[in-house]
């Protein structure tokens, strides 16, 4: 019998899910190209061949690119010119992407292929399958991206490596690609005509960078919510804010399950308080979360949607349409759809980082937070607690305003004018995944000070759900009795909040 692990994720350009790229991209899980989607590749690379060899004149086949669109090239040239178009254009920047970002970048582009549309013969897509597979991953800079068309000198870097050139990681080692592919059993491949083109003209950097930063902003999501109830008890919360009558009639989506969760959490809690007992309403850090995450949670839910739509779309130029005798050059290679969702997406991750970080600051600040001690500290004065701790947050969610500037406003034209609007994307969605893990670490913060002020006021007070959340921590980190260095403090409860299964007991038991 087959474990989960052996199961592997079939291609066939249409059904590739988000969970699907963060399962071969993440935990390496094998894929294998539809059968169906083999003959498609065949019937088009078919259909490419005869129009060779009647010296059509079509844009990537026998012309130039770009601006020399209107360059005719010859038969005789067109492996050069596929082999140069591949060298010419790996101008990338700057350090490497995490190598779970390019093996989704390596599936997604998989995925665009197996649609049928591109032109590319058969055998280059299952090599770099095997190369998924084999776990062969080209070194592929960060930057170097317009988002228009697509995703072009990223996209040369990896795919160099099909062609033994380059540098690909290879069993932790960083190696000259041909060696790398010599090493897990590969022989590199010559690209024939329309080939470099089909392999470069896309948005999948773009794309594999956002999908992995939505994946892990639909679970910070949730601990928002779960850092806001901790904090709401440790500070005396007014429950009537969470009501489900109040969202009941403003009733959207994200901000009625924002409510629900921190009514969840914080069930049977004697710390959190009725309208009136203590005061008639909390600050709006506590008393608007719902509304504020609420707000973020659709906004990754429609990063979703367009995520999801562009994993499965044929997405470079020209598309070629073998059924109908027809090739049409067109522009769906433009990264606007996903430029404007990463920058959503950034601003939605932002926000979240924000209100977390007010709360923190009232759990920490004497003025603030009904008699906890100052700094969540016994000794105030000899020790500073978690003061600086708030200073961390501070500095990080200044941080991420300055990357939550929208990149999809931006375009700087190329190719002699030829590509007059580009996307920034690429550069969106990379300003959105820092902003993603930046978040991640102010509410690990928010988490360890909840839990602090939890240890004042008696962790037996708390709530079903606030309860598993500050034993959870307390599993990984103790309490803060004197100073200490506290950043590892934080990677601890960050890299806990970000694993797969961090969150499944806390389902289970609230039955989310």
């Amino acid at each position: 019998m087959l474990t989960t692990a052996e199961i592997k994720v079939t291609i066939d350009g249409r059904s590739l899910t988000l969970e699907d790229v963060v399962r071969v991209a993440r935990h390496r899980r094998k894929v294998t190209i539809d059968d169906g989607s083999m003959e498609a590749m065949k019937r088009t690379r078919d259909y490419v061949e005869k129009l060779l060899r009647e010296r059509k004149v079509v844009y990537g086949l026998t012309t130039g690119f770009g601006k020399f669109s209107d360059t005719y090239i010859s038969a005789e040239d067109a492996r050069a010119l596929q082999l140069n178009l591949i060298r010419s254009h790996a101008c990338g920047i700057g350090r490497p992407f995490p190598e779970e970002t390019v093996r989704a970048i390596l599936l997604l582009r998989i995925n665009a292929l197996a649609l049928g549309y591109s032109g590319i013969r058969p055998e280059v897509v299952l090599l770099m399958t095997e190369m998924l597979n084999r776990g062969v991953t080209p070194v592929v800079p960060e930057q170097g991206s317009l988002g228009a068309s697509g995703d072009l000198a990223p996209l040369s870097h990896l795919a160099l490596v099909l062609l033994g050139e380059g540098e690909a990681f290879y069993q932790g080692e960083r190696l000259p690609g041909g060696e790398a592919m010599a090493r897990a059993g590969l022989t590199p491949i010559a690209l024939e005509a329309k080939e470099g083109l089909a392999l470069i003209n896309g948005t999948q950097v773009m794309t594999a960078v956002g999908v992995l930063a939505c994946w892990d902003a639909k679970r910070l999501s949730d601990w928002a919510d779960n850092a806001a109830a901790l904090t709401a008890e440790a500070l005396y919360g007014v429950r009537d804010a969470f009501d489900d009558a109040t969202h009941a009639i403003r009733p959207h989506r994200g901000q009625r399950q924002s409510a629900a969760r921190i009514r969840k959490l914080t069930a049977g809690s004697k710390l959190m308080t009725a309208q009136g007992e203590r005061r008639v309403q909390d600050a709006y850090s506590l008393r608007c979360a719902p509304q504020v995450h609420g707000a973020s949670r659709d906004a990754v839910a429609y990063v979703e949607e367009k995520l999801e739509i562009e994993i499965n779309s044929a997405t470079d130029n020209p598309l070629i349409f073998a059924d109908e005798d027809r090739v049409i050059s067109g522009g769906n290679f433009h990264g606007q759809p996903i430029a404007l969702a990463m920058d959503h997406l950034a601003i939605g991750a932002a926000e979240l980082a924000n209100i977390a970080e007010r709360r923190l600051e009232r759990l920490v600040n004497p003025h603030l937070n009904e008699q906890l001690p100052p700094f969540l500290t016994e000794n105030g004065g000899v020790e500073s607690g978690f003061m600086i701790a708030q200073y961390a947050a501070a500095a990080v969610v200044s941080e991420n305003k300055s990357l939550a500037h929208p990149a999809s406003v931006d375009s700087i034209p190329s190719s002699g004018n030829q590509e007059d609007h580009v996307s920034m994307g690429t550069i969106g969605a990379r300003k959105a995944r820092q902003i993603v893990d930046n978040a991640y670490h102010v509410l690990a913060i928010e988490l360890l000070c909840g839990a602090q002020a939890a240890d004042f006021r008696n962790p037996a007070l708390l709530g079903e759900g606030t309860g598993w959340l500050y034993r959870s921590v307390r599993e990984r980190v103790p309490f803060v009795d004197r100073d200490r260095a506290l950043s590892g403090d934080f990677r601890v409860i960050a890299e806990w909040m970000k694993a797969t299964d961090s969150l499944d007991d806390l389902f289970e038991l609230l039955k989310f």
